[in-house]
């Protein structure tokens, strides 16, 4: 009983440790959506997140044996990051049903790719009891959706947690790149001061990019406003 309550209890640990990035992607999501959409986006988007979580660590040693899974979990996640940053200038064009389905569907992707690399100490805590794997994943859910809400409201008073949130994205995913297994002969090779600057460059390089599309769109959308707005001779 007591081997049953602390292996429980690692994976709660975990759980608790991983629930921070998630819960920013699903307050990244989730902010530009109407009060009465955001409830159902953080619920479904987390449920599903967390199935398929669970998947994922039953498969673990599978799972991270597939060449490269690493490399182009990390890219996937700039990505995500990218596609976050634009949705805070789109703001509210999208319609409601396809911007909830959107956000859900984002969720869930990019707590798929976050927990590639985490699978394995859940796995490890376990012991290969899927039973531990699933209390310890169901206690996690509340966490993860009182986080989110709270980082919402966060970001709707201090909109700057939004930049950090997506950089953060961007710094996970340089550390997943190096932690690719089919590079270890050129990442062992750096600096040890290179594992801290590359995930640094990459956070700050999203948020730049970012703002950059930003820019640019709300150019050619004001051209195309005065192009539109020109009277008829």
């Amino acid at each position: 009983m007591e081997w049953l309550l602390l292996g429980l209890l690692k994976i709660i640990v975990i759980n608790i440790v991983l629930s921070g990035d998630n819960a920013v992607v699903i307050a990244l999501a989730c902010k530009n959506l109407p009060p009465e959409q955001r409830k159902k986006a953080v619920f479904f988007g987390s449920f599903g997140a967390i199935v398929l979580r669970f998947v994922l660590t039953i498969a673990a040693v599978w799972l991270l044996q597939i060449p490269f899974v690493q490399l182009t979990g990390g890219i996937l996640l700039l990505w995500i990051a990218l596609k976050l940053m634009q949705g805070e200038a789109e703001g509210g064009k999208l319609e409601g049903s396809t911007r909830l389905a959107k956000a859900i569907k984002t969720i869930m992707i990019a707590d798929l790719v976050m927990s590639l690399d985490n699978v394995v100490a859940v796995a490890g805590a376990a012991s290969g009891n899927y039973l531990l794997i699933a209390l310890g994943l169901a206690v996690s859910i509340p966490l993860i959706i009182w986080g989110s809400r709270l980082l919402m409201t966060l970001m709707s008073r201090f909109p700057v947690i939004v930049i950090v949130g997506v950089a953060l994205l961007g710094y996970t995913s340089g550390e997943m790149i190096l932690k690719e297994k089919r590079l270890a002969n050129i990442t062992d090779a750096l600096p040890h001061a290179l594992h801290t600057i590359i995930p640094l460059v990459l956070a700050v390089g999203i948020v730049l990019a970012g703002r950059l599309l930003q820019h640019y769109r709300q150019m050619h959308e004001s051209r195309t406003d005065a192009g539109t707005s020109t009277p008829q001779r």
